[in-house]
């Protein structure tokens, strides 16, 4: 093309569209990577917490890699997903946004950028942490893609495969650093995963009422009872697994003050109850959003997380 033509082209603007999807091509990629969804894989510092390893900045290190490589997993699903549901995405209210269905990022370019993460996450954890944490993270990717392709629309199995995503993270952490997991420590984290699981579908179903089989057509086949009988009895088995890794531990510690420990069970209950007043109204859709926006349920985890901390230090 000559130089009379590209200027002539530019003039009447033919070509500008195509520049600028070109331009904008990279953030509607992070976008799709849902930077928003990454606060779950804080969920990698769960049993180093609980067992008291965050003091080693060697540790630390290790556990931001592994929150790198959980994300970057992560992210390639998302790509994947939306790839995959683009069509379907287009008839949601609020899915219809996002770039790969309202047409700012191809469907192409979703599933390259998703297929390249999705294998340089696993090999990254192979070459710079151990073999469990990598088999770990590959196990992840091949269950959340077999999830994207056929398990999201099998019942019960797609809130068991989400729930054991959360549950992976909050193993990860500790495999990396070679931390023994507590039995109630994996059950209590399990079965809060299936809390907030059921409690999101519990939420779109009943937001979603009469328009499921044009977005997600397993809610159709889910009645609300259901859903919110799966929501609160695995509340009450996070309750009661929570509550006895807590006292686990017996009474006072050498040199505390008090039982900490145990005490952390009251905020740990209060963040459960609070959390469920947003699931019995539907409001629970969006976890990220009631995690980080609700002031009560923040001022909550603040103080579990004082007390916590107060029982690993032994104060």
């Amino acid at each position: 093309m000559t130089e009379r033509a590209v200027v002539l082209l530019d003039e009447t603007g033919a070509g500008a569209p195509s520049a600028r999807r070109l331009l904008a091509l990279p953030g509607g990629l992070v976008r799709t990577a849902r930077p928003r969804q990454w606060i779950k894989n804080v969920l990698v510092v769960a049993a180093p917490a609980a067992a008291g390893r965050l003091a080693s900045p060697h540790d630390i290190a290790r556990l931001a890699l592994v929150f790198c490589l959980f994300t970057a997993a992560a992210s390639a699903v998302y790509l994947i997903n939306d790839a995959r549901d683009a069509e379907a995405d287009r008839a949601h209210p609020v899915k219809c946004r996002r770039p790969v269905a309202a047409g700012r990022v191809p469907v192409g370019a979703a599933y390259a950028a998703g297929g390249l993460l999705a294998v340089l996450a696993p090999l990254a954890a192979a070459l710079t942490c151990n073999a469990m944490t990598a088999t770990l993270l590959t196990a992840y990717v091949l269950m959340q893609l077999a999830y994207c392709v056929k398990l999201k629309h099998v019942l019960v199995v797609d809130l068991v495969v989400v729930t054991t995503g959360f549950l992976m993270r909050a193993m990860t952490g500790g495999v990396a650093l070679g931390i023994p997991l507590s039995r109630w420590f994996l059950i209590t984290a399990g079965f809060g995963a299936l809390f907030m699981v059921s409690a999101k579908r519990y939420s779109e179903a009943v937001q979603m009422e009469g328009l499921g089989a044009a977005t997600r057509a397993l809610l159709d086949e889910y009645t609300t009872g259901y859903l919110r009988f799966v929501w609160q009895l695995a509340a009450g088995v996070a309750v009661l697994a929570y509550c006895m890794w807590a006292l686990e531990a017996g009474g006072v510690a050498n040199g505390a003050l008090l039982p900490w420990r145990q005490l952390s069970m009251v905020p740990f209950i209060g963040a459960v109850l609070r959390y469920a007043v947003f699931a019995d109204r539907g409001n629970a859709g969006a976890p990220e959003d009631v995690v980080l926006h609700d002031r009560a349920l923040a001022a909550i985890g603040l103080v579990w997380v004082a007390m916590y901390a107060l029982a690993v230090t032994d104060l």
